[in-house]
């Protein structure tokens, strides 16, 4: 499975309503909701959006058909803590986690869509600008290893953890920073969505599950 990789660049212009891009505020209808998820205290809170893929951009590269190739995808997280937040947040960690601790919207259209500001919380950093996403093939890895179906080069066992074994990664998103954020998974290490191969043949991203490997 070839990976598609995703380069990262200061944008020209503000990203327009359903583009790719990586960090500002997502897109969504206006009738959806920011995502948000409870707390063992049964508090809620925002997840973070990292980013966001224009379907239709993306399917030049995607020459396994793997994906929709029209609509949205949308990637959210709990890794605030990763983002240098000073409080105590829950945060996908080592292990692959509860189905809560991402959350991937996908949307057959980009039609009506519109930025979506995080809900306010005093307590957590803004998300960083927005960043252009230009997707990429090929055999030459670049220095940030951000990736759709990235190979599971830096997994340190054989295989993903049961029942998880034949899972795909999704999405990988590498340690990285910019002139508004550091972003560090453990020791510069990289958070993996993983997604079963029989959900991805169907286009079902509603049961991604995560884990973060350390360098």
């Amino acid at each position: 499975m070839k990976p598609i990789y995703l380069h990262l660049s200061q944008p020209v212009a503000t990203p327009g309503p359903g583009s790719s891009r990586f960090w500002g505020d997502p897109d969504l209808p206006r009738d959806c909701e920011y995502p948000a998820y409870v707390d063992a205290n049964g508090l809620e809170h925002p997840y973070r959006f990292i980013c966001q893929i224009n379907l239709a951009e993306v399917a030049p590269y995607d020459t396994e058909n793997r994906l929709p190739h029209e609509g949205l995808l949308s990637f959210f997280a709990k890794i605030g803590p990763y983002l240098g937040d000073d409080f105590s947040e829950e945060c996908i960690g080592g292990c692959i986690g509860d189905p809560d601790e991402v959350r991937v919207l996908h949307f057959p259209s980009c039609e009506g869509l519109q930025p979506t500001p995080r809900p306010g919380d005093e307590s957590a950093a803004e998300n960083p600008e927005a960043l252009q996403i230009e997707f990429r093939s090929g055999s030459g890895i670049p220095d940030d290893e951000h990736a759709l179906f990235a190979p599971p080069t830096h997994r340190p066992w054989e295989t993903w953890d049961a029942p998880f074994e034949e899972w795909l990664i999704l999405l990988q998103i590498d340690s990285c920073e910019g002139a508004d954020f550091e972003l560090n998974f453990m020791d510069v290490g990289l958070l993996e969505f993983l997604i079963s191969p029989d959900d991805l043949a169907r286009h079902r991203f509603d049961r991604i599950r995560a884990v973060v490997l350390s360098s």
